[in-house]
């Protein structure tokens, strides 16, 4: 039973309550600095700039005292899309435009170069850069803090007609399905485990996305389900949105939030301007030859 244990690998909207000091700062200094670390970490074109982006985000993982290997572990239901874009890039070179590459090793129409494998170094660490900075905004905040934080933020987008609270709602509860939801395929899977069935069975991942076919239907109507059971609980609380709305919790921003504001802003400087785009291409060929050879 231990490859249905889909829960303890899904770490986007769990709570650890650790008490570090990333989860004492204020709900809107968490989601707009990571969202801006994590735009950062998107446009940046620099493998080494990309590395030094998730060694960040790594360290962030610490400093909110969160295992670090509980946080890695998150990378797992995206590790097959992982591998599959690195194959492509790696052999294939999809992604890769540039006319200086320096062939490394090739057969047939598989080719290896060094932009290749610039390329697939720059796809992992961005995109697992990504995961663990998404999972630690949710590890270190709470579904009331993130709703508060969210609908203080788009706020003033009301006067434009943008119904924030709603939003601020659809945000939130989507951050918090996606554990609901990996413990419901896990008991899914479990209960037709127990009848005799293999959702595992397969060699090839083709065999096994078939064994899984007949899971989501019952999937499609736990979700469906689950969403009536909650918009009928918030009616029958009298939950309103919208004008008129007070809020018993107040939202401030303290001396820990202006030192973190200026922990990020220094972070980003040093990720965007640093020149690490000859240091790159030299270092990486002379790594990629290393291995081929």
């Amino acid at each position: 039973m231990e490859e249905f244990e889909l829960l303890r690998h899904v770490t986007i909207g769990q709570y650890l309550p650790t008490g570090s000091v990333l989860h004492r700062l204020d709900p809107r200094t968490k989601i707009v600095g990571l969202g801006l670390t994590m735009l950062v970490l998107i446009v940046h074109s620099s493998a080494a700039g990309l590395v030094a982006g998730l060694v960040l985000a790594l360290g962030l993982v610490a400093m909110g005292r969160v295992s670090v290997s509980y946080a890695l572990s998150g990378l797992r239901p995206a590790l097959p899309i992982l591998l599959f874009l690195a194959a492509l890039q790696l052999f294939l070179g999809w992604g890769v435009v540039r006319v200086d590459c320096q062939p490394l090793w090739s057969l047939s129409i598989l080719h290896v170069t060094t932009c290749s494998v610039q390329i697939v170094i720059m796809t992992w660490a961005r995109l697992s850069a990504l995961i663990l900075l998404t999972s630690l905004l949710t590890l270190t905040s709470t579904t009331n803090e993130l709703a508060r934080g969210a609908e203080a933020l788009m706020r003033p987008l009301q006067r434009l007609g943008l119904p924030a609270d709603e939003l601020a709602m659809v945000f939130t509860l989507a951050l918090r399905f996606v554990p609901t939801l990996a413990q419901e395929l896990e008991r899914l899977l479990k209960a037709q485990a127990a009848r005799g069935a293999d959702p595992a069975r397969g060699s090839n991942p083709v065999q096994r996305t078939r064994q899984l076919l007949p899971v989501l239907v019952p999937l499609f109507i736990t979700t469906l389900r689950r969403g009536e059971e909650l918009a009928a609980a918030m009616e029958a609380r009298g939950y309103t949105g919208g004008a008129g709305r007070t809020h018993y919790v107040r939202l401030h921003f303290h001396s820990v939030d202006v030192m973190a504001w200026f922990i990020l802003f220094l972070l980003w400087i040093g990720l965007l301007a640093a020149p690490f785009s000859a240091v790159d291409l030299y270092g990486l060929t002379w790594l990629a030859r290393i291995a081929m050879h």
